[in-house]
């Protein structure tokens, strides 16, 4: 599983952990069942705190991308598509914001911000 950590990015590593192994779980890079390297093992890998990929799949699970067992591990949990769906909408949605609000603040129409989004969908 590779996970990189931006120490640049605004966001903390815990974040960046949850949102990288979404995008996994929804891009089917990891499968329903398959096993994700122990706590333990991922602060190792990424030279971080224990501490914080522990908060990170208790964040996952939350979500109901990862299932926890004592003694087991954490395993990708079987995946309600709907639900996938929603979690991919809702990611749009922040990146629409987000250009929405760099438009309004260069002075970009709504017009034009619609012919940019029309041309990079179709390919252009």
């Amino acid at each position: 599983m590779d996970i990189i950590i931006s120490n640049s990015s605004g966001k903390p590593i815990y974040e960046q952990i949850v949102f990288q192994v979404k995008e996994m779980i929804m891009n089917d890079e990891l499968h329903e069942g398959e096993a994700l390297p122990s706590m333990r093992n991922l602060a190792q890998q990424l030279r971080i705190s224990i501490i914080t990929t522990k908060r990170a799949y208790e964040e996952l699970e939350r979500e109901g991308f990862i299932e926890s067992f004592t003694g087991k591990g954490s395993f990708v949990k079987a995946q309600n598509r709907e639900l996938m769906r929603e979690e991919a909408l809702r990611q749009i949605e922040q990146s629409l914001n987000a250009a929405v609000e760099k438009a309004k603040t260069c002075g970009v129409s709504e017009k034009e911000l619609g012919e940019l989004l029309k041309m990079i969908y179709e390919g252009e």
